[in-house]
């Protein structure tokens, strides 16, 4: 199956999973994540009208930006410190914010790029320690101290469910980053607008749509394996 028709597929199956939810699929971004497929794909998924894409390592995501600069390009990966740099002039979200420090250096290099970033917080709801995320109660500190970090705004919450064939397993988790959002919802502001839940990959975003999520990130479903 061509990659025109797999991206029609996956927004078929967004918009009759958001319907059966009761919600709009127009709230629902979907972002192709094209880690390890070569930048011909990512033209033939552009020219099918998707402009959104997501990227596991930062140098994988810096060569494919400079390929295709006109893509809105997200990091959906774990980010190390040392590595925030290189993608700080033109990420479009950061979905993997996981600790006061990495915000806190994703602020200086957005200063340095005379640019606000927009990133999500990442939740550990799974309760892998692989998973990576903090705790909703380290996710408040960094909300009450958002004044300290004037070039990042948060946008939201990102998490990722176990990897299981249980789909109540993997509801009951999504449920649970869907109220932690809720809970955080008292904090708002001009850096703070938690709207957006990232949440649901190839096998399990039904489920998260399901469950309340306005991103999924969606690669093999696309793109087919490697």
């Amino acid at each position: 199956m061509d990659i025109a028709t797999s991206l029609k597929n996956v927004l078929g199956m967004i918009a009759s999973s958001a319907k059966a939810a009761g919600r709009n699929p127009e709230e629902i971004q979907l972002v192709a994540v094209s880690k390890t497929h070569p930048v011909a794909d990512i033209l033939e998924a552009m020219a099918a009208g998707q402009s959104h894409f997501g990227e596991n390592r930062v140098q994988e995501l810096v060569e494919k930006q400079a390929a295709v600069p006109q893509a809105s390009w997200h990091l959906i990966g774990s980010l190390q410190r040392n590595k925030v740099r290189q993608i700080a002039g033109f990420v479009h979200l950061i979905h993997s914010i996981d600790s006061e420090k990495l915000l806190e250096e994703v602020d200086r290099q957005a200063m340095l790029h005379a640019r606000v970033i927009d990133c999500l917080l990442q939740i550990n709801i799974s309760n892998e320690p692989q998973k990576g995320g903090m705790t909703e109660q380290e996710a408040e500190v960094i909300l009450n101290g958002i004044q300290r970090f004037p070039h990042v705004r948060i946008l939201g919450l990102m998490g990722m469910a176990e990897f299981t064939d249980d789909m109540d397993v993997v509801g009951r988790q999504f449920r649970l980053l869907s109220e932690t959002r809720s809970r955080l919802g008292r904090y708002d502001g001009a850096q703070i607008a938690l709207r957006e839940l990232s949440m649901g990959m190839s096998g399990d975003f039904p489920v998260a749509i399901t469950e309340g999520a306005t991103m999924v990130r969606v690669g093999s479903t696309i793109f087919g394996s490697r």
